[in-house]
């Protein structure tokens, strides 16, 4: 059974930074593309990644609302994908997904194909 987990959230205050992680068991990384979404509680979940490393080739990509502000980089020794955030602002309080899609080596895909969801951790940003 494939299960993803994203840990490391928590409180910090605006203009704080946090490191985000995304593991897994019953599956490998290896060839796939991780992208991390988020959701604020009683909203849709946003409708792109945030951002997304294909760990074949290290290419990364980050949507305009973090561009410049987080960092996705991957540990394929551990099996771990980061997501680094940094000006945290109060905008940016979420609960935090990691995804892969169903299929390897397809690079960054457009949302509606991430198939394997990981249990969210919580991003509180205030002061």
């Amino acid at each position: 059974e494939v299960q993803l987990q994203a840990s490391g959230g928590g409180l910090v205050q605006p203009g704080g930074s946090l490191l985000i992680s995304c593991t897994a068991s019953g599956f490998s990384f290896d060839g796939y593309a991780i992208g991390w979404f988020r959701q604020v509680p009683g909203k849709e979940r946003e409708g792109v990644a945030l951002a997304c490393i294909d760990r074949v080739d290290g290419s990364t990509w980050y949507g305009d609302s973090v561009k410049g502000r987080f960092n996705i980089s991957s540990d394929n020794a551990k099996n771990t994908v980061y997501l680094q955030m940094n000006n945290l602002k109060v905008e940016d309080a979420a609960i935090y997904y990691c995804a892969a899609p169903r299929f390897s080596y397809t690079g960054c895909v457009p949302e509606d194909e991430y198939v394997y969801w990981g249990q969210g951790t919580q991003v509180t940003v205030s002061s």
